[in-house]
């Protein structure tokens, strides 16, 4: 009898995980679904999933882009940011939070606090002058304002994520390396970042994501169409006056998510791990 109890309850749970993930997929299942179909039948069979009519068209039409700049253009100039990004941000963040955690200075708990003061600091405060810092330098309508800033600092959501995965290594290995002749920064480079590979990969996931679907800053900094973003050239789809090319818009938004599954898909089991182990929900 509890065999069989067991097991409904199994078969009721999985139905309801099911239904539940396919709700949660469903907006992405349509935006590829109707990526295939003729602009009149999106909305006028809106809910279904699987085109009447195979219309590749969208995706050749979306490639193309607009005044002669390809989308090919948009997606390297994406790929250039994010990645410079990424490199920054987990090269930066690292060697902030391993001060944070294992070194011991003047006014750290002041600085900390500063740090997780910035936390919840929402970014339109800091655009103004940001924006004034950047046009005195000459930066503006280039892609330094987007990257710059990841490898003086980083985020500081992932500096105190690495900062809560460092304080969960023995302080022992640290001891033992300085024991055998490591400076500071050595035991950084030999101990702790190798140990730091879960909580890295989630933050190469997160700054990953955040970055390649940051529609604010390359639409404030980027003037010029060649430097575009693909959200930028996401956004040029939409016409007021012309009308929303919808066929294209939504083929290009289906091929700006792939390397974001990519990268999740292969990541996966480390972003668990790193969030799990450094507590943070």
């Amino acid at each position: 009898m509890k065999k069989k109890n067991g097991t409904l309850s199994d078969i009721i749970y999985y139905i309801f995980v099911i239904g539940f993930g396919f709700v949660m997929i469903y907006p992405i299942l349509w935006m590829i679904g109707s990526s295939l179909k003729p602009e009149t039948e999106i909305f006028g069979n809106a809910a279904s999933l699987i085109p009447g009519e195979w219309l590749w068209g969208n995706y050749a039409q979306g490639w193309e882009g607009f005044g002669g700049i390809g989308f090919d253009v948009y997606f390297r100039n994406s790929m250039i940011v994010t990645t410079l990004v990424v490199i920054g941000t987990v090269c930066s963040a690292s060697i902030v939070a391993y001060g944070f955690a294992r070194i011991n200075f003047k006014f750290k708990a002041i600085l900390f606090g500063c740090l997780m003061a910035t936390v919840m600091l929402p970014v339109q405060i800091t655009l103004i002058p940001q924006y004034i810092l950047f046009h005195n330098v000459g930066w503006v309508n280039t892609f330094y304002p987007l990257i710059v800033p990841a490898f003086l600092g980083g985020q500081p959501f992932f500096i105190f994520l690495l900062i809560q995965f460092i304080r969960g290594i023995p302080r022992e290995l640290d001891e033992a390396a300085i024991i055998d002749g490591c400076s500071k920064f050595g035991v950084f480079l030999r101990i702790i970042l190798p140990l730091l590979k879960p909580a890295l990969v989630t933050v190469i996931i997160f700054a990953f994501m955040w970055t390649w679907d940051d529609f604010l800053a390359p639409l404030i900094y980027l003037n010029s169409a060649s430097l575009h973003t693909v959200t930028i050239g996401l956004r040029n789809f939409m016409d007021a006056d012309a009308g929303t090319n919808w066929g294209p818009l939504l083929a290009m938004s289906s091929l700006s998510l792939f390397p974001q599954f990519v990268l999740f898909a292969f990541f996966q089991k480390y972003l668990v791990q790193g969030i799990a182990t450094t507590g943070i929900k």
